[in-house]
């Protein structure tokens, strides 16, 4: 293919994001599905190409700056909390899983090698980070619940992609140590861990130094890919690295990021990740194509592998269940035991977070990634496709109702000890402390009576509100809405005086940044 006829296709891939998301919140459907559908589709479109996915490339361009997106963004307290949880997940369900599903493989091909299944298990048993982003974005989890499943989806696929390497290697050679794959993942796992903390802290002491706030974003942007690739020459973890450096970059970004850094970057780095999410299923729809022609065709496929595919993506399902649930018997006895932390997350919140496991590119890149000859690849390849699909379409699209059907609560342990509005009634009282401390000269003399007595009524109101907070809330929305009704008659007064020629651009820009954060402060206050 043409580089011209490759970027138009880009550009056709990127229009086809927006139509299919628009189409999705129209159906009131998870944007995923509409987006690995609309993939699929527009493999077999007549006239296009096929499309060969290049399985390497799509991890070291899409996983990097999905994984810390996922860092920068998650809850580090709760993670820390959760952390055995989490490691369960993320280590513990994804070795069972990889168990179970080679065991299933070997007795539904008995001719089909040992180190096969196993590269089978590692490439369908780690739920992939994307997926789960996608599939979270749109419901609402207790905290506990959020913070496991999106621990697990940034730490598992550190342990499919070592159970995979293993199984490749143990393929080709004919050897295969459990022991020998346990110590080089933890080994792995440090030496990824210490990538991340050099490449976090170089992040951290760069940025103090360079001043310019178009450089200091350009360098957190780069900061995932540097980690992950530096990790991999390394030959330890490029997932452990790229969230380690994440997780250091969340951080400290509250003390190292002006205000302006934070609201541009954040704006570059939201359109950026919603443009690589999107493109992630895209590309999962587009191979197809590819992977039905290595099957042989849609007959051939259905014929031949219908049944032992639905029969791994049913393993897949059950033995994340089986993990989920036994993880939970064990904490509840711990519980009765006297263990006060063992909390156990009883029927329902153990049913979604069991069926909130779906899969995605990583799954896809692994399975493209087998090397020519592999025994049982076609199967492999075939079957990761519909663990990808049954997973996106079946658990993505009911997992609001599971949840619902769950009628989740909210534990007390889970809450914080503020509440947001106690939180901004002691935040406006060390502002006033601060006000009231500098109002006044060296003599005694007030000289910013206006600025102190602006402090002092904002401290009293928001306390006042942190109290009544329900009496309020009527009223502050009918007060906010006055505003943005007063901003939006600023901003057509200020189109108007542009249009006519009575100011330049540059009091445009001015005056529409201000109208812009009135804005935001706004509806933020009334959300």
């Amino acid at each position: 293919m043409e580089p011209t006829h490759l970027f138009e296709l880009v550009i056709v891939m990127f229009l086809a994001i927006i139509a299919l998301h628009y189409a999705a919140h129209r159906l009131g459907l998870p944007p995923s599905v509409a987006l690995l559908t609309g993939g699929a589709l527009l493999a077999f479109a007549p006239g296009l190409p096929a499309i060969s996915v290049d399985p390497g490339l799509v991890l070291v361009i899409f996983l990097p700056p999905l994984l810390m997106d996922g860092a920068w963004s998650i809850a580090l307290a709760r993670l820390r909390r959760h952390v055995i949880g989490i490691a369960s997940l993320a280590v513990g369900a994804v070795l069972f899983t990889c168990a179970v599903v080679a065991v299933v493989a070997h007795l539904l091909f008995p001719s089909l090698p040992w180190a096969a299944c196993a590269a089978l298990g590692a490439i369908v048993a780690p739920p992939d980070a994307v997926s789960a982003r996608a599939v979270l974005e749109r419901v609402r989890l207790p905290r506990r619940l959020q913070i496991l499943l999106e621990g697990e989806s940034l730490l598992n696929d550190a342990s499919g992609l070592v159970l995979f390497r293993f199984a490749v290697a143990a393929a080709a050679t004919g050897a295969f140590s459990t022991g020998e794959v346990i110590g080089n993942f933890f080994v792995l796992a440090l030496g990824g861990a210490i990538v991340g903390i050099v490449v976090g802290t170089a992040w951290f002491k760069l940025v103090r130094r360079l001043g310019d706030e178009y450089l200091i974003i350009a360098a957190s942007v780069l900061l995932g890919w540097i980690a992950y690739l530096l990790g991999e020459q390394l030959h330890v973890s490029g997932v452990i690295a790229t969230v380690t450096a994440g997780l250091i970059m969340s951080w400290h970004q509250h003390t190292v990021l002006s205000a302006a850094m934070r609201m541009r970057g954040t704006s570059f780095w939201t359109v950026m990740i919603f443009l690589m999410e999107a493109a992630v299923f895209i590309l999962i729809g587009l191979s197809l194509r590819d992977v039905v022609e290595r099957g042989g065709g849609f007959t051939t496929v259905i014929a031949t592998m219908g049944l032992p595919m639905l029969a791994i993506l049913v393993t897949l399902v059950i033995a994340r269940f089986a993990w989920v649930f036994a993880s939970d018997f064990v904490l509840r006895f711990c519980a009765v035991l006297g263990f006060t932390r063992a909390r156990p997350l009883g029927a329902g919140g153990a049913t979604v977070l069991s069926w909130a496991g779906v899969r995605g590119v990583v799954t896809l890149a692994l399975a493209l990634s087998l090397p020519e000859g592999f025994a049982g690849r076609d199967f492999i390849l075939v079957t990761s496709f519909a663990v990808i699909l049954g997973t996106v379409l079946i658990q993505g699209t009911t997992l609001g109702r599971v949840i619902a059907w769950a009628r989740l609560v909210e534990p007390d342990s889970e809450r914080a000890r503020l509440t947001m509005s106690q939180a901004e009634a002691a935040m406006a009282q060390a502002q006033f402390g601060t006000v009231q401390s500098l109002a006044y000269d060296a003599e005694g003399k007030l000289i910013h009576p206006q600025l102190l007595e602006r402090y002092q009524r904002r401290a009293t109101s928001i306390v006042d509100y942190a109290e009544r907070t329900e009496h309020y809330i009527p009223v502050l929305h009918a007060h906010f809405d006055v505003i943005l009704e007063a901003v939006a008659t600023g901003r057509r007064e200020l189109i108007r005086l542009h249009r006519a020629g009575e100011i330049d651009d540059e009091t445009l820009r001015e005056l529409e940044r201000d109208l812009d954060l009135e804005e935001l402060s706004a509806i933020s206050a009334k959300a």
